[in-house]
């Protein structure tokens, strides 16, 4: 991965989005339902764009409320909606604009306090407890969030009644009616917004959430250690929860950067020297590392506060890393967690964990990339953390309830905390104890170009299609096209060897696929494998004539 030479360094003024034109432009713009890149287009979590591109107006939030308030009426939802929104410049716009037709469809909208700011999990927590209390009047919700994504995009997603991300069924018809609504112009059911938000319900979503975290996270441990944590919130949606957490359970927590600027311009720039709120990436969490000999613990967390970076005193840990860490601490320190419960993964996250897992003599579900696929066996109790390479995870109670059905920034970067109050060893010393045991991979992700046609057959790939029978020196032992964990397509190929593994994903957005490698050897393994990776995904292209 080239890095530009602005990486890690504040942003500066040229590299703002300009506000006033992003919002005119979600106003001004109608999209093109007839071009594929203004259509509504659920990726693996909802619908992203940018206003000035014509790919996240007005329009498209409010044909996907019309259409969620139909599916909803479909399904015989008829409990409260929780409706969410991040920190992006956008967010806002569209709240409204969703809430002018989820409120005209007769729906409850309950909404934060005062107009605040709510994390993608707090959402998924408020639905599973509500619908626990209330089980025949399911709740649902939609959080407007595009992420880690740069200031200028905004997003939205749905959540179905089991608090996580909507599986392709119901995303599949939203998406259909959708796009149905912005082709037919049909009259879409709106209110204005003053009668709207006077209609809307005003809920406390901090209170609850905050008061059950000692459910899931060793509160007592972290206070009796007396853990330094150093929070930077990246501008995000949970700045107003960390002061609650601190008071509620006595905590030593500084938040070291309480901005919340809708160009982010108190960011440091990215790899490839754009804005970007990634907690998992050095680049932009350089403000917090260049803080990090002050604190025991400091975390970083996206917008929407479902990705989470760990800092200690040897710098940021690599997300697989840390993913391991979470895995062999909670499957060690849980006792009231059932012996039979699962761990699980994506495709593309280190084998790491498939070797943590065999020590600790538990099933490992291995699925596509995707939140959306481990929902229905968390909420049946039979994961008991799930994660993903991009630095999102959850985990149960200890109790072994289910906590949420989404990722979920806040508990990971409790969970250093504990891990370090509990073994006085910080994230880093504990992995490299881990690899002692388990051997040490090295990781590699990048981006290789492709067309559209390229991206096509290597969607469709099916195992036969690759011919070869050795990868960097060593005999091809998998591969797979569908995830061994439920059978799910990947949309990609994964090809696994004795000490080695890559993968490859055509991009949904850019005109790229997407290769993700693994060696247990060394660095000039990785880059051997790399190289015959990119040749195989050639040969395949060859033999398709693309």
């Amino acid at each position: 991965m080239s890095m530009h030479p602005r990486a890690g360094t504040p942003a500066q003024p040229g590299d703002l989005v300009n506000i006033p034109r992003l919002m005119a432009a979600f106003y001004q713009l109608r999209p093109d339902p007839s071009q594929p890149g203004q259509q509504v287009s659920f990726g693996t979590s909802g619908h992203r764009g940018c206003a000035l591109d014509a790919s996240f107006n007005q329009g498209h939030i409010h044909a996907i409320c019309q259409a969620v308030a139909e599916y909803r009426q479909q399904q015989g939802l008829c409990g409260p909606l929780f409706l969410a929104m991040d920190t992006h410049a956008l967010s806002e716009a569209a709240w409204g604009a969703a809430l002018e037709v989820l409120v005209a469809n007769g729906l409850e909208v309950r909404v934060q306090q005062e107009r605040g700011y709510t994390p993608t999990p707090v959402v998924s927590h408020a639905i599973i407890g509500h619908n626990r209390r209330h089980p025949a009047a399911q709740a649902d919700g939609i959080v407007i969030t595009p992420s880690h994504n740069p200031p200028r995009d905004g997003g939205i997603k749905y959540n179905g009644p089991d608090g996580g991300p909507a599986g392709t069924e119901a995303t599949g018809w939203i998406q259909r009616r959708a796009n149905q609504l912005l082709a037919d112009s049909a009259p879409i059911r709106r209110l204005p917004f003053a009668d709207a938000l006077a209609q809307a319900v005003l809920h406390d979503y901090i209170t609850p959430y905050v008061a059950e975290l000692e459910e899931v996270i060793d509160m007592a441990a972290i206070r009796k250690a007396g853990i330094r944590i150093g929070i930077d919130p990246l501008g995000g949606a949970g700045l107003a929860y960390w002061p609650a957490i601190a008071e509620r359970y006595g905590l030593d927590i500084t938040v070291v950067n309480p901005r919340q600027d809708p160009t982010f311009a108190f960011m440091t720039l990215d790899h490839d020297g754009q804005i970007r709120m990634d907690c998992s990436s050095p680049s932009c969490m350089a403000g917090l590392l260049a803080l990090k000999d002050q604190f025991d613990i400091a975390c970083g967390q996206d917008p929407d506060y479902d990705r989470h970076g760990i800092i200690d005193t040897e710098g940021l840990l690599n997300p697989n890393h840390y993913l391991a860490v979470c895995i062999h601490y909670l499957f060690t320190h849980r006792p009231g967690w059932p012996r039979e419960l699962a761990i699980g993964k994506t495709l593309v996250s280190s084998s790491i964990i498939d070797r943590v897992a065999q020590q600790l003599a538990r099933p490992l579900m291995e699925v596509p990339v995707g939140f959306k696929w481990y929902v229905s066996a968390l909420i049946e109790g039979r994961l008991g953390f799930v994660g993903e390479e991009s630095a999102g995870a959850s985990f149960l109670r200890r109790d072994g309830r289910v906590w949420t059905t989404d990722k979920d920034g806040f508990i990971p970067s409790l969970l250093a905390a504990e891990i370090l109050a509990v073994t006085g060893l910080t994230p880093h010393q504990y992995y490299a104890r881990l690899t002692r045991e388990l051997g040490r991979p090295v990781y590699r992700r990048l981006d290789a170009p492709a067309t559209l046609a390229q991206k096509q057959v290597l969607a469709g790939l099916e195992a036969e299609d690759v011919q070869a029978d050795t990868l960097a020196g060593d005999a091809i032992v998998a591969k797979l096209t569908r995830a061994p964990g439920n059978d799910a397509a990947i949309g990609g190929l994964k090809v696994v060897t004795g000490q080695g593994w890559f993968a490859a994903r055509p991009s949904g957005t850019e005109a790229v696929y997407k290769i993700y490698a693994e060696s247990f050897r060394d660095q000039t393994h990785l880059e051997w494998l790399i190289d015959e990776a990119r040749q195989l995904v050639d040969d395949v292209f060859a033999r398709a004539g693309v």
